[in-house]
């Protein structure tokens, strides 16, 4: 369930909520612009509150997809735009559901819609406004996206490819069980893409076993998670809760925003200042962050490009483990409900490689397996819900007045499950995305024009993302065989498919079967693993 804090907030907090809402309507009503063009269209709205107590306690985007088509039935304006308007306490939210208008909006109209809305809760509480994805568009955001592109393009994968490979191949279980809560087998994949992150970033090593670095990691992803979902928090819609929440006798809010700042503050601090020690001392691994600061320019303002650099690195240490888990996830959900889909995939994979390890040099010869990924990207998005957009100013678009200040936000789910651009959308269909001869059809909506957010803010590493994903799934699918897990009888377990909601969107735990596709499977699991 998403943290809407009407879910969490206890009775005696209500009275100083009501009068804080009151005024807040007030001022709102006084304030508010009038335009000759309507909004867009979107459920009815209750005064001073608006559209509160319809925001979904879950599964969101599901939610606004099927407002969109049923608000687009009665609105001959929209012609299909697929945008939803709602109204919190005076903030307007404007839902984009269809392609067409995610591509108006946030690709050809950028220099408007490309900056983000400030969170109190997020970016001052818990202070992760040093975040790219957080900051508002400017000079600041201009040049942390700079320097991550700079290390980071697909022009030099020559620097990341091989760091990647090391910790995908990393992945294993000790010794590998037939049977196991794929949980624990996944907390083993998190561990090494947040090693691959923390390398890439650092040239820190982690341990084996429960590394204080990705714990941290964890921990600052999972409150990420629960605090920037668009109404996790009243505070975020009305500011001045803030004063209010925090003198309340008993509240947890002052508390639970203590915790959280502290959580981000170590997750900032601790890796960089680990790095500054080993730099000085001679015993630094190459990194991001050590190649950043050899290049600083000494005769220009050192504390400031060491503070860019420092942010930078967080984002890459950030930016990888939990979404790239998400879709490993998904693949373990796919495999154990579409066994025909595993083994085209791991029969191409034979033919190619004959018995080694995949490279990232394979991808052009293993187009199932690269349209089994695309499919993981568009069936279950790791992020349904972008994170959300800003109008700089007011906009008129499809005949629809759009409010300086809204939060605009791309609903990939609806985007990903588009019948038009996707027939049987929500079935794992990978052959999608091939054309009759097996290749790649590039005639198919690419999801990662979703996946990875809109414009200006696509995420800036969607591409190692993607190779990460890509060389993993490949991984697993040619040395291991996923099927379902039996009971103590003997007898399978059946398995539904249920996610949990979030901003970066996980299956529900369940149990399946993992095991070495062969004694051959096996020993190169093993072999190559101990080789590192």
């Amino acid at each position: 369930m998403s943290p809407l804090s009407l879910s969490s907030l206890e009775t005696k907090d209500f009275l100083a909520i009501g009068m804080a809402v009151l005024l807040s309507g007030v001022l709102y009503s006084t304030r508010k612009r009038k335009s000759r063009y309507p909004p867009p269209p979107g459920p009815k709205k209750l005064p001073l509150v608006g559209n509160l107590f319809d925001l979904p306690k879950g599964f969101e985007w599901e939610t606004y997809a099927q407002w969109s088509r049923e608000f687009n039935r009665r609105d001959k304006l929209l012609q299909g735009s697929g945008v939803v308007l709602l109204e919190i306490l005076g903030k307007s939210i404007i839902v984009v559901n269809s392609f067409d208008a995610a591509t108006e909006l946030f690709d050809k109209r950028s220099t408007l819609y490309s900056s983000r809305p400030q969170f109190p809760m997020v970016n001052e509480l818990m202070g992760w406004k040093w975040l790219i994805s957080a900051m508002a568009y400017g000079e600041p955001w201009r040049e942390r996206r700079k320097l991550f592109q700079k290390h980071f393009s697909s022009n030099n994968a020559s620097f990341y490819q091989p760091v990647q490979t090391e910790f995908i191949r990393k992945i294993k279980e000790d010794p590998l069980p037939h049977h196991l809560v794929l949980l624990k087998w996944l907390m083993d994949v998190y561990s090494a893409v947040g090693g691959m992150s923390l390398s890439l970033a650092y040239g820190i090593p982690i341990q084996h076993q429960d590394d204080p670095y990705i714990n941290l990691a964890e921990k600052a992803a999972a409150s990420i998670s629960e605090a920037a979902i668009p109404g996790a928090f009243l505070v975020d819609m009305m500011p001045s809760l803030r004063g209010v929440l925090e003198m309340i006798p008993g509240s947890t809010f002052k508390q639970k925003v203590q915790y959280y700042h502290d959580l981000q503050e170590t997750f900032h601090n601790k890796p960089y200042d680990a790095t500054i020690k080993n730099i000085a001392s001679g015993v630094a691994k190459p990194s991001f962050m050590s190649a950043c600061m050899e290049e600083i320019d000494e005769t220009g303002n050192v504390p400031h490009q060491k503070e860019v650099i420092k942010d930078t690195a967080g984002i890459v240490f950030a930016a990888a483990a939990d979404t790239t888990l998400s879709g490993i996830h998904s693949l373990f959900v796919a495999m154990l409900h579409h066994p025909e889909v595993q083994e085209k995939a791991q029969a191409e994979l034979d033919r190619v490689l004959g018995g080694r390890l995949p490279e990232f040099s394979d991808e052009p010869d293993l187009p199932y397996v690269s349209a089994v990924v695309k499919e993981l990207l568009r069936w279950h998005p790791a992020t349904p819900i972008a994170v959300p957009h800003y109008a700089s100013e007011d906009d008129v678009w499809e005949g629809y007045h759009i409010q300086k200040g809204s939060l605009v936000i791309g609903n990939a789910w609806a985007i990903l499950h588009d019948e038009e651009a996707y027939p049987d959308p929500s079935a794992f269909k990978p052959e999608r995305f091939l054309d009759k001869e097996g290749k790649l059809d590039e005639n198919v909506r690419d999801p990662a024009v979703a996946a990875f957010g809109f414009g200006r803010r696509m995420c800036p590493g969607s591409h190692i993302g993607m190779s990460v994903i890509w060389l993993t799934t490949a991984t697993i699918l040619a040395t291991l065989k996923i099927s379902q897990a039996v009971d103590e009888n003997g007898m399978p377990i059946e398995h539904k498919i249920e996610y949990l909601p979030g901003l970066i969107c996980h299956p529900a735990p369940f149990k399946c079967t993992i095991k070495p596709r062969s004694a051959v499977a096996e020993a190169l699991i093993q072999s190559v693993a101990d080789s590192y």
